[in-house]
């Protein structure tokens, strides 16, 4: 389904855009302070984090979004209740990064609503240049819009206080005290009740 916006048409990803949503996550987030503390190594990072990705779009809830010519991506999880995000192999897929992407796993899976069926907004992205320009709002907006009309609730954790900003605009309500695991950045879980 594509949905125009006054920002740029928003459409459901296929499996032939995989390539692409990776792609866009893996610029969008690059030099994010969540993405550089659990992989380091510059050199490393982007095929760290769509190993990452892709283990999201795995997921047998996952639904992807683009927008415009590619200039943004989400992954949303469809989440019933009692059910664990998704895990990677973590030591196989990312070495000596597996142990800090467990424990911000670990942290944030305490912390994950599991008492009703909820959509999990695993990641969205806007590619640099890009950014600012009202592009995760309409890809925020068109998913939520539906999540409404279906009476589900929806989860994430913003990674910064620029995101965690857009999100409060968009009724999220903080769950309690940001999570941190050792020197991580601070990350803010967030729940959405569905809109009349």
């Amino acid at each position: 389904m594509t949905v125009d916006t006054p920002y740029a048409s928003v459409r459901q990803a296929d499996g032939a855009d995989e390539q692409a949503v990776l792609d866009v996550l893996t610029e969008a987030f690059m030099n994010d302070p969540l993405a550089c503390w659990l992989f380091p190594e510059a050199s490393e990072r982007g095929r760290l984090q769509s190993h990452f990705y892709r283990s999201l779009l795995a997921h047998p809830g996952a639904e992807a979004y683009l927008i415009g010519g590619h200039e943004g991506a989400s992954v949303w999880l469809a989440q019933t209740s009692h059910e664990e995000p998704p895990e990677a192999d973590q030591e196989a897929v990312f070495g000596e990064n597996g142990a800090r992407l467990q424990a911000v796993g670990e942290a944030l899976a305490q912390r994950h609503p599991d008492h009703e069926p909820h959509l999990y907004l695993a990641c969205m992205g806007v590619v640099g240049g890009r950014q600012g320009a009202g592009l995760g709002t309409a890809m925020l907006r068109h998913r939520l819009e539906r999540a409404d009309a279906d009476g589900l609730a929806a989860y994430l954790e913003a990674s910064s206080p620029r995101s965690r900003d857009l999100y409060l605009r968009h009724g999220f309500e903080e769950l309690g005290e940001p999570v941190r695991v050792a020197d991580s950045p601070l990350l803010w879980p967030m729940w959405r009740r569905p809109r009349p």
